[in-house]
């Protein structure tokens, strides 16, 4: 029997949702959408995930954004 979780962050790493989130919105937006510099100057997946594992309060921002997106 294959059980379901509601939760849309239920087995989704950050970077698979950094990635996600890259490829439905791009840099450029993703950057209006949650303004913080990883995404708005020099943006890459490393340099997002670094400063979002070491920053609560914009991974927070950042797995709200994925959830309104898959909702």
């Amino acid at each position: 029997m294959e059980q379901t979780h509601k939760d849309p962050l239920h087995g989704k790493t950050l970077a698979f949702i950094v990635e996600e989130l890259v490829r439905h919105f791009g840099w450029e937006d993703l950057g209006q959408h949650i303004p913080i510099n990883c995404f708005n100057i020099d943006p890459s997946i490393q340099s997002s995930l670094k400063f979002l594992r070491k920053t609560p309060w914009a991974r927070k921002k950042v797995e709200e954004l994925y959830i309104r997106m898959v909702s």
